[in-house]
């Protein structure tokens, strides 16, 4: 998945969150987008996701040289983000098989094996109610990184993890998405020390 931006702006009200901003990321490529709390790192997330519209300039989606329209692009893509909720009625293993419903996840990989390698096997009948912030982070990880979608958006995608947990995420990452355009909004190097390009958004104020 390629993503050209060109001189994409995002105002609320009359304030700017960013400007002038002109970026291609490319297939395949792993990107930081950085900067200080409140920045505008998620938003231009959001922008880049299709999920929220921008002020001026123009976004463009492609995948294997053909254009992708705002309103498909939720299609070739999956999120992990502390806005994105789980559904904490279901167990893991029912909220993975509902995603599955509308993202297909990776071939040859069943959930039990999903479940398994991010630690969560004899949590897998469990509501996700009842499960410790870290656990919840971790399913919503897995339903991100096993979507058999290009495109890999990750806010904050170690919040509420533990040390273990931050190795798990870098072998996720390695194991199941090194080819994917991954594009990471932290200012933790530990969450972003795989992408090869670091952006930051105090460059577009």
């Amino acid at each position: 998945m390629t993503i050209k931006l060109s001189n994409v702006g995002k105002r609320f009200n009359r304030d700017w969150i960013f400007r002038n901003t002109s970026y291609t990321f490319l297939a395949g490529h792993h990107y930081a987008i950085t900067g200080s709390n409140g920045s505008g790192k998620s938003t231009l997330l959001q922008a880049l996701a299709g999920s929220l519209g921008i002020s001026e300039g123009k976004i463009e989606w492609e995948l294997n040289d053909r254009a992708i329209t705002p309103d498909s692009i939720y299609n070739q893509l999956a999120i992990a983000a502390p806005y994105v909720e789980v559904i904490e009625e279901m167990t893991a293993v029912e909220f993975l098989l509902f995603h599955q419903q509308f993202k297909p996840l990776l071939k040859g990989i069943s959930l039990d094996e999903i479940l398994f390698i991010i630690g969560l096997d004899k949590a897998a009948h469990k509501q996700i109610r009842y499960y410790s912030s870290g656990m919840k982070q971790r399913i919503k990880l897995a339903q991100a990184i096993f979507s058999n979608v290009p495109l890999l958006l990750l806010d904050e995608p170690c919040t509420n993890l533990d040390l273990a947990g931050f190795d798990l995420y870098n072998k996720l990452i390695r194991d199941y998405a090194n080819y994917k355009t991954i594009i990471v909004s932290s200012n933790d190097i530990n969450e972003y020390s795989f992408c090869e390009n670091v952006i930051s958004i105090m460059d577009y104020k």
